[in-house]
């Protein structure tokens, strides 16, 4: 064929693309149980961009080594913290909101508390996935140790613990299987509790994952909270590496707890309990320093805290020395949430989980940390969620208008249609809505930055008031 010949073959073939582009229906074509899409010329001409993930997570580190270069004002670190993608976004755009959190984790040493970060989250935090990054900073700053929270029997496998659990046990909890046992509000600090009515047993021993830094390898302080039922409640605490042994009694209904402190740090211990109770968790740790709970309610929309009975869950709260509660939901809510109002009626309910929250352990602080973006398939293309925009400015003006910080994993992994760049980079699911082991660690990590950055601002604003006084 003659070079002029392929040429206008060509230059015919893309006018019948040209002018399908132009006329195909908008809402496609049925053909039998088939609904064909042709992409609109504006598509075509005007492709998305997609996110180079590589380039945006330089644009932090860039930050970092820029401040670290020169000696910064307060005023200038601030604002380049404030342009960051990894930022909060506080109450009356108050950036002392960690301060108080910062200044008692400085003193455990001294004080001997262990103060507790409580990290609630739907599927995206199981296993400890993205809390056990922001452990490991916390803890690598301030000391402690071990994975903090945990129940008498574990369902879903942790990376940094393992739990079993065995005997006259029944799980309830306001969510999960059609098997779950609802019981009027009497659920505990981690969304659920082990009936017990009989004897059982729970072993504990630590995490040896590669995931797992020195901190989660060991531990020293226990401490088992439940909720009495009439009669006696015994346990038998059991520290399987030295053979030391310990038996406790609780006659008196209610919330109790019964602590154990070992002069030197074991990997295994075994509790034996009998009696009626509801066995709220136990802590394992290793302070004084911060503890970091994970406590993940897969399939949740973050509105369950309003289940638990209030006085209980108060009570429980106070044994557990908490200085910040972590929400971390919206991901389960978005595909359902579709107008306005859907929108600000769950963002209303949200902001009861927080009054509710507060109310029950007024001295933490509290964070929400928003959804990530997420992806569906429209016309055979794959974008963000019509609505998620809207649906995160609406939550962070909720959540900030009822006193707690915002921060936005959306924003984090950079924005309007960034999963699909991260799932191609092996950072995110198949499903376009979790993140991949490697994409979740830096999440996590980016999320101990922004802690970092907040701690920086505190300790400057510290050394100016010390210079000035």
């Amino acid at each position: 064929m003659k070079p002029y010949k392929t040429l206008l073959f060509t230059a015919l073939v893309i006018a019948l693309l040209a002018a399908l582009c132009a006329y195909f229906p908008t809402g496609g074509v049925q053909v039998g149980s088939l609904n064909l899409h042709f992409p609109t010329l504006t598509k075509i001409l005007n492709p998305q961009k997609q996110l180079d993930v590589e380039a945006f997570l330089a644009r932090q580190d860039s930050l970092e080594a820029a401040l670290k270069t020169r000696s910064d004002s307060l005023a200038h670190y601030r604002l380049q913290v404030d342009s960051s993608d990894i930022r909060f976004w506080f109450p009356n755009n108050d950036d002392s909101f960690f301060d108080a959190l910062f200044a008692d984790l400085e003193q455990t040493r001294h004080t001997g508390r262990t103060i507790r970060i409580v990290h609630y989250g739907d599927s995206q935090i199981e296993m400890d996935r993205m809390t056990n990054r922001l452990r490991a900073y916390m803890q690598n700053l301030f000391g402690g140790g071990g994975p903090g929270l945990v129940p008498f029997a574990t369902l879903i496998p942790s990376l940094s613990v393992s739990t079993y659990g065995t005997g006259s046990l029944v799980r309830q909890s306001p969510f999960g299987d059609s098997t779950v046992v609802r019981a009027n509000g009497n659920y505990g600090p981690m969304v659920q509790d082990f009936h017990l009515a009989g004897s059982a047993s729970s072993t504990i021993t630590a995490g040896t994952h590669r995931s797992c830094d020195d901190h989660l390898r060991q531990f020293s302080q226990f401490k088992i909270i439940f909720c009495n039922r009439p009669g006696p409640f015994d346990i038998t605490f059991t520290d399987r590496r030295s053979g030391y042994s310990d038996n406790q009694r609780q006659e008196e209904p209610g919330v109790h707890a019964f602590q154990w402190k070992l002069d030197s740090a074991t990997t295994s211990v075994r509790l034996n309990v009998s009696g009626e109770a509801d066995i709220y968790g136990i802590l394992v740790d290793d302070g004084p320093g911060v503890a970091v709970d994970n406590i993940p309610m897969r399939g949740c929309s973050g509105h369950q805290f309003t289940q638990i009975n209030r006085q209980q869950l108060a009570d429980a709260y106070s044994q557990m020395d908490i200085g910040l509660i972590i929400l971390q939901f919206g991901g389960n809510s978005v595909p359902y949430l579709k107008s306005q109002k859907s929108i600000d009626a769950y963002c209303t309910n949200m902001g009861h989980q927080i009054d509710r929250l507060r109310s029950c352990c007024p001295k933490a602080r509290i964070l929400f940390v928003g959804p990530s973006d997420m992806s569906t398939g429209e016309e055979g293309e794959i974008h963000t969620y019509p609505f998620l925009p809207k649906i995160i400015e609406s939550l962070r003006d909720t959540v900030n208008a009822h006193g707690a910080a915002y921060w936005s994993i959306y924003d984090a992994m950079g924005g309007y249609n960034s999963m699909a760049a991260w799932v191609e980079k092996g950072l995110g699911g198949a499903d376009y809505v979790h993140f991949s082991q490697r994409g979740v660690d830096i999440m996590g990590d980016r999320l101990a930055k922004a802690f970092d950055n907040m701690y920086n601002i505190y300790k400057m604003r510290k050394e100016i008031s010390d210079a000035q006084d």
